[in-house]
């Protein structure tokens, strides 16, 4: 069988952000008949109809059935895959982000929804070991992903060998670092790669032998609570580039999650 070419996007931040960036094909949606009446489903609904978009009125239970979750709050919309960047065109800004072994798709979401926020919008992918730019991963995101450069091509250690060569600094999190995020005071002027890695097995020791910095986050508390995510955005915080204007519109207004 054929690999499908088309997906169901949901979640009204999702379709909302989708319809902005303006990089997917989109073919038909789905909006919930009960709902249709709430002002931000209209909003929506607007927005598709401006677009030329087909819209279907349909249940809850139908939605549920086409994206396979119950977190669509009302609108589906069938959109080609998501569109990957190139690998070697990630590459230029000062601030890159590298996933490494980050297996669970809420961390990865929620991870692109702060590195889209602080500047880390150009993120690189291995083809395993990560989940790939799921619908599901776009909604954790609230729709930050569809304006990110994400390329998913290589493996982990191919993307830190290139970025070593191309003059990037390695900083890879781990909570044994013996380097603490605070006396790196965001280092600016250099070009980073940030390496995350995932919970249970963290980023690969190829990377970690190569870093230029391994990277552990200052804790006070008994329990050792920072998840992938949350020690992720606190690393992009700390590391964010200085001085550069959003590149993106904010969210749209009352758009939701």
């Amino acid at each position: 069988m054929a690999p499908s070419t088309r997906e169901f996007l949901y979640g009204l931040n999702p379709c909302f952000e989708a319809l902005r960036a303006g990089r997917r094909k989109f073919y038909d949606a789905f909006v919930n008949d009960a709902t249709r009446d709430s002002a931000r489903l209209k909003k929506l609904v607007a927005l598709l109809e401006k677009n030329g978009i087909p819209i279907q009125y349909t249940d809850r239970g139908r939605l549920t059935q086409l994206c396979g979750s119950d977190e669509h709050q009302g609108a589906v919309i069938r959109t080609s895959l998501y569109p990957y960047a190139p690998w070697e065109e990630i590459f230029g800004p000062d601030r890159l982000l590298l996933l490494d072994n980050v297996e669970d798709p809420h961390n990865v979401g929620a991870i692109l929804r702060s590195a889209e926020i602080f500047g880390f919008g150009n993120v690189f992918l291995p083809v395993k070991g990560v989940p790939e730019v799921y619908p599901s991963v776009v909604k954790v995101s609230a729709g930050a992903a569809e304006f990110m450069r994400i390329a998913r091509e290589k493996d982990s250690n191919r993307y830190a060998r290139e970025a070593k060569e191309r003059g990037y600094k390695i900083l890879a999190l781990d909570a044994h670092g013996k380097s603490e995020l605070d006396s790196l005071n965001g280092m600016p002027g250099e070009k980073v790669l940030l390496v995350v890695g995932g919970e249970d097995r963290g980023v690969g020791q190829f990377i970690l032998n190569m870093a230029d910095h391994i990277v552990s986050i200052e804790q006070c508390g008994h329990v050792n609570s920072l998840n992938a995510s949350v020690a992720a955005g606190i690393a992009m915080h700390s590391l964010r580039p200085r001085g550069v204007a959003a590149a993106v519109p904010p969210p749209a207004e009352d758009a939701g999650e």
